[in-house]
């Protein structure tokens, strides 16, 4: 069955992968973000089933009015992809950026908490709708400079689980994508301010994740019977694992 998507972050990366692979598969995908360009490069591409729309998920006014600033016939969202976030920096908390600190917060706590409270209560009112959040193994297994980006997504990954606990009963789903290391987005160049070469570094010599397969991933979950909720799914590629505990040893 054909359904109406809304994907925040869809200028790039998971964000352009989801859009495309939701069209491919006979879906309407409302594309958001703050590059309006790009958004009308992917509309270009992929036609009339995607409908570009500006979108800053920081700006709580426009997250409140966006149920009703849509056009009428693309107001019914059966999908919400909390897609939007952003790492940034990897020095020590102690080092660390306070503004940097609170754009991750901004963005990757309260724009998912806004999006979701402006287009939950429809889903429930229909008995129908899906969540999709895009949280990271970040929010499960600590490492050096992770402190604020893992605290973000472990807080996605228990929004998640909570938010199921108040629809229990109801075929109002919520799953939460934490993938590992993902090749081909702008993670990691966002993260060290546009340097590319010390973005590269981060996937040498690794076969990552792509945005495809996490795109593969949520088309799944969205293909399901209406029964059926997927909590979680932790994702790594092959060449990745959680390590062991960081020991400081005296000399």
């Amino acid at each position: 069955m054909r359904k109406t998507i809304l994907v925040t972050g869809a200028t790039a990366g998971f964000g352009a992968a989801f859009a495309r692979r939701f069209v491919k598969d006979g879906h309407r995908v409302i594309a958001t973000g703050r590059r309006v360009e790009r958004l009308e490069k992917l509309a270009a591409e992929l036609g009339a089933n995607l409908l570009p729309f500006a979108l800053d998920v920081t700006d709580k006014e426009a997250v409140a009015a966006l149920p009703t600033a849509l056009p009428a016939d693309w107001q019914t969202i059966d999908v919400l992809v909390n897609n939007a976030g952003l790492a940034l920096g990897l020095a020590p908390a102690q080092q660390s950026d306070l503004d940097d600190w609170d754009t991750m917060i901004a963005t990757n706590i309260t724009g998912v908490i806004h999006m979701t409270r402006a287009f939950l209560p429809a889903m429930v009112a229909r008995n129908d709708g899906i969540i999709l959040n895009i949280g990271s193994v970040a929010g499960t297994y600590p490492y050096p400079g992770g402190h604020v980006y893992g605290g973000t997504k472990a807080f996605v990954k228990q929004f998640s689980l909570n938010l199921r606990a108040d629809l229990v009963g109801l075929n109002v789903r919520v799953t939460d994508i934490e993938p590992g290391m993902v090749a081909g987005s702008e993670f990691s160049a966002v993260r060290f301010g546009g340097d590319e070469a010390k973005a590269a570094a981060v996937y040498a010599g690794t076969k990552s994740l792509s945005p495809e397969d996490i795109a593969e991933t949520a088309a799944w979950i969205i293909s399901l019977p209406p029964h059926v909720n997927i909590n979680r799914v932790e994702m790594m590629p092959t060449s990745q694992a959680s390590d062991r505990f960081a020991v400081k040893r005296q000399s």
